[in-house]
């Protein structure tokens, strides 16, 4: 018989003491004489707090949990707290499954509260050893971290566990053996345009229209008819979902003429459906190689005649960060296709010279912002709280550096 995950345990009597009884997570807490008010209260506080717990485990005074229940817990509190549009996984719950996998490999049967900082530091060294770059590490350590606190303050361990994990510090450059990230480099304009006609006309717009706000890729893919303000000469697009939401942050996408021009023609479709649908993009696609079909239509297939009824895959109705990606890639091996008889080495080599992502785009438009109206405007186009994130993105003017030079040195 399947067991009823959804019920409660019961409150009943002990025949033997007289006492009120309840067995939570295999352990009976006796709460006084059946029936009475004292009873009922300590009842009610102890199946609180289990809710509370997401119905697992005891309290630190009686039990600790494994790791592995303390990381399923968090697992789905994470999951209720990130979001999950359509309910597929944001990129920081899989940055979260990823950090916890390595926990969960190496300890998850050990004791909650006897993961310390030297098994910390044993999991941070797995990630090192599997080819992560030192930021990646330290930010998945730092999730690590955090799912252990969250786990003190449910009071699944004892507080002391996520005290002493807090001292590990971060790798720092030059001291590890972690690889050095390279960082995301603006992507030139000439490059840009090459790109363009090797992707489709959406994915084109999506470029273009990235490239003159410096939004974020996810913001692109996620642009609608009702979610764009046209009442003003500049547009204002307010996504229905972004990065810096669940703290309560608003984020305004400015649309000059330039971008509500690319824009406008997408707009002409159901106020909630997406600008952007790969099925557009490849019912375009078909439909220019029929026109471009020299077999006449009494011979071969005739168009749609090929299909699967039910196939594994089918176009959805909006670009995905990760599709988006995805058509740029093949957009850049279009325009700069790998050198022939190029080993996979040589190969991956090129690509890594020869393609540029989403991400880079929004980096060249900072930069191109705060050459030209400064820091503080670049912080307001892109959406950021503070101007050090800002700076990340928009790379300093080394022009203003020589012209300095050139007149007092």
């Amino acid at each position: 018989m399947p067991a009823l995950t959804k019920s409660l345990p019961k409150y009943r009597k002990n025949r033997a003491s007289g006492q009120a009884v309840v067995t939570i997570a295999g352990i009976d807490y006796y709460l006084g004489p059946h029936r009475s008010v004292t009873s009922r209260r300590e009842y009610d506080r102890l199946i609180s707090e289990w809710l509370a717990r997401g119905r697992t485990g005891a309290s630190t005074a009686d039990a600790v949990p494994k790791v592995v229940e303390v990381l399923a817990a968090y697992w789905r509190y994470a999951k209720g707290y990130y979001p999950t549009p359509n309910g597929k996984l944001g990129s920081e719950l899989w940055a979260i499954r990823v950090a916890l996998r390595f926990v969960r490999t190496l300890y998850a049967d050990q004791p909650a509260d006897q993961f310390g900082p030297l098994a910390l530091k044993v999991v941070r060294e797995k990630m090192v050893e599997a080819g992560f770059a030192r930021s990646t590490v330290n930010t998945s350590v730092g999730r690590i971290r955090r799912a252990f606190r969250w786990a003190a303050s449910e009071q699944l361990i004892p507080a002391a566990v996520s005290q002493a994990l807090a001292t590990v510090d971060g790798l720092r450059a030059g001291k590890t053996k972690a690889r050095e990230p390279e960082p995301i480099r603006p992507v030139e304009d000439a490059a840009v345009e090459a790109t363009l006609p090797n992707v489709s006309p959406v994915v084109a717009a999506m470029i273009r229209l990235q490239r003159f706000t410096g939004m974020r890729p996810g913001e692109v893919c996620l642009v609608r008819p009702c979610d764009v303000d046209r009442s003003g000469d500049i547009w204002h697009y307010r996504p229905a979902t972004h990065k810096t939401q669940h703290r309560g942050r608003e984020r305004v996408v400015f649309l000059g003429p330039q971008a509500q021009e690319v824009l406008r023609p997408y707009l002409l479709r159901e106020a909630t459906a997406y600008c952007f649908s790969p099925a557009e993009s490849e019912a375009r696609r078909r439909a220019d190689l029929h026109a471009e079909r020299k077999t006449p239509l009494s011979y071969g297939n005739r168009p749609g005649t090929n299909r699967r009824r039910k196939p594994a895959r089918t176009v959805g109705d909006k670009y995905t960060t990760t599709s988006y990606a995805r058509a740029i890639a093949r957009g850049c091996e279009l325009t700069w296709p790998a050198p022939d008889g190029a080993d996979d080495e040589s190969r991956l080599a090129w690509n890594s010279k020869h393609r540029w992502t989403p991400n880079q785009l929004r980096h060249a438009a900072a930069t191109a912002i705060r050459r030209e109206f400064g820091l503080e405007a670049a912080q307001i186009a892109l959406g950021h709280a503070g101007a050090d994130v800002t700076q990340v993105y928009a790379e300093r003017d080394l022009a203003k550096g020589a012209e300095v030079a050139r007149r007092i040195g």
